[in-house]
């Protein structure tokens, strides 16, 4: 079943996300919940105030969501949408483009203090090198806050059993087929807990925490039932994830 009409095909990637029309925020709770746990990770600034890289920050929702919890600390988007920049501009006082691959990202080795990356890694080609990337640029210690969709979520088995395309994954850059839902986003890849967990640690990071994070998508007479996977990361609908660059 096609849920949203056809549109035309982008050149690649680049056109795509350079389309006003295709979303670049993530949803507020998730968002909220990935900042206190960076807030209690990195501490108060009366220590020193740390650099916080939101790298993918699309229209700097996610970041300046963050902000008040982390006052005091250097916070920098970073995207490579010229059209997403524009939107953070309004919100961040510092977003600048920078790109994970073909060339890496304008920031010198073990200069930052952490890394926010919210619901990228599902869009990129290379997850690997931008992994390596980061991990590049994050001093030694440093924090990594991923966040990403759950392959694994509670509705997505159900639906898997029905024969029906999981929530989160697409099949083309045109249109839905084949699930609920009715926003084309570019997910190239999905990953359950295990898999995400197994992908940090072989890119050079220590698995600190992961928890679950409910999606705004969910039907409102589902929340409910969406709030409580999150107790159990598993099959919460979007996995949080904090790690350290050994």
């Amino acid at each position: 079943m096609t849920t949203a009409p056809p549109r035309r095909t982008p050149h690649g990637l680049r056109d795509f996300y350079e389309d006003p029309a295709v979303p670049v925020a993530s949803g507020a709770p998730r968002s909220l919940r990935q900042a206190r746990m960076l807030a209690e990770a990195l501490g108060p600034a009366t220590s020193g105030a740390r650099t916080v890289l939101d790298i993918g920050c699309g229209d700097g929702t996610a970041a300046a969501t963050a902000a008040p919890l982390l006052a005091g600390h250097r916070l920098v988007g970073v995207d490579w949408s010229q059209d997403a920049l524009r939107r953070a501009h309004s919100r961040l006082p510092y977003a600048i483009r920078g790109e994970l691959t073909d060339g890496g990202l304008p920031f010198r080795s073990a200069s930052a203090d952490a890394v926010l990356f919210s619901e990228v890694v599902e869009h990129l080609v290379d997850p690997d090198a931008a992994l390596d990337e980061i991990r590049r640029i994050l001093r030694p210690g440093g924090h990594l806050m991923l966040s990403t969709p759950n392959l694994a979520a509670w509705y997505n088995r159900a639906l898997l059993l029905a024969g029906v395309q999981p929530v989160f994954s697409e099949v083309s850059l045109r249109a839905i087929h084949g699930r609920p839902g009715s926003e084309v986003v570019g997910h190239l890849r999905l990953c359950t807990a295990r898999a995400l967990r197994e992908f940090v640690t072989a890119s050079g990071f220590e698995v600190v925490r992961l928890r679950g994070a409910p999606f705004h998508g969910v039907p409102r007479p589902l929340r409910p039932l969406d709030r409580l996977a999150c107790r159990a990361p598993s099959m919460a609908s979007i996995l949080l994830l904090h790690a350290r660059r050994t």
